[in-house]
């Protein structure tokens, strides 16, 4: 009798281990912004991908537009376990590492083609594991687009912004870009945008056009100044010892899927703010200024000191890297 339920209490075990086994490994990837979005589209493919390589394997659940959490909590969530996958601005690790402010420093990639080169060169792909000592692996970089300026107010000088408050992402570049014209930064969570313009708690905000249009922060300003002043691109991160623990096999489809999801998404990333700036343009809701040469040169000028404040943190070295990417290899 005791060996009978020996064999059964090692029989019991053995299914146990076996229905654990079978248990797909859930990763729960959390965003902030519209399914519509670069960065919505591209975690949808990286789903899609995954889960047709690694069927009853991973399973990826995409939770957009702070369903989960709003970008003042995600990169604490990672940490605790509780999401597996996220995609901040990569103004939002700057308290991890000081060299990924390079990223903020207004004017300093011509366009979106110079900020793809710079992210594929050994100097960019060394920054996404520049924070695995704090828990935090990058797995790619995405674009989202070039930031513009938008106000209830014309900004066609820089003088035009003096005073003006401007929602920020919590970024000391960024508060210092905004400082150097003359206006009032304030740190605000992305979700809470559309509110605050409404309401009149901040007058403007800066950022790509498919953030102005799925967000509808169009409705909610009168002016939209296409400055293309900087980037708002993302770092897909995930936790450090998460990654690590996977079996390899798992990683490197993943791995693989999160590649091939990147280039989709970057691909799409200009059509999309383009066709943004056309759909905000045809509702007329929102004027759009664009600048002459002497007022974008009297913009950067306005700019220029942010990076002599910033460059002992980022490095000259890095600086140079990034103003290398404007010329075509």
């Amino acid at each position: 009798m005791r060996i009978l339920f020996s064999g059964l209490a090692a029989l019991g075990l053995v299914m146990a281990v076996t229905a654990a086994q079978a248990e797909p490994i859930k990763i729960k990837f959390s965003h902030v912004v519209a399914d519509s979005t670069p960065k919505g589209q591209a975690a949808l493919e990286f789903k899609k991908l995954v889960e047709q390589r690694l069927p009853g394997k991973v399973v990826v659940e995409v939770y957009p537009n702070s369903q989960l959490y709003g970008d003042s909590k995600e990169m604490e969530a990672l940490l605790l376990g509780d999401v597996q996958i996220i995609a901040p601005s990569l103004s939002k690790f700057s308290k991890f590492t000081k060299k990924l402010q390079v990223f903020d420093l207004p004017f300093l990639f011509d366009d979106i083609h110079a900020i793809d080169r710079f992210q594929k060169s050994k100097t960019g792909q060394a920054l996404l594991t520049s924070m695995e000592s704090k828990g935090y692996t990058g797995l790619g970089y995405w674009h989202n687009g070039m930031k513009q300026l938008s106000a209830n107010k014309a900004l066609r000088v820089p003088e035009d912004a003096k005073g003006l408050k401007f929602r920020i992402q919590p970024s000391d570049v960024l508060e210092a870009q905004f400082k150097a014209l003359g206006a009032n930064p304030q740190k605000m969570a992305f979700a809470e945008v559309y509110q605050a313009l409404q309401t009149g708690t901040v007058d403007g905000q800066e950022n790509t056009w498919s953030n102005i249009y799925s967000q509808k922060f169009y409705e909610a300003q009168k002016y939209i100044t296409e400055t293309n002043h900087g980037v708002i691109d993302y770092m897909v991160v995930t936790n450090t010892k998460f990654w690590k623990g996977l079996p390899a096999d798992i990683r490197t489809v993943l791995a693989k899927s999160m590649d091939e999801a990147t280039a989709y998404g970057n691909k799409l990333a200009y059509d999309i703010n383009e066709g943004d700036k056309k759909k905000i343009m045809a509702s007329g809701k929102s004027e759009i200024i664009t600048l002459t040469k002497q007022q974008q040169a009297a913009w950067r000028k306005a700019m220029a000191p942010v990076y002599k404040q910033f460059e002992p943190d980022v490095g000259q070295d890095l600086i140079n890297a990034a103003l290398a990417s404007n010329k075509a290899s």
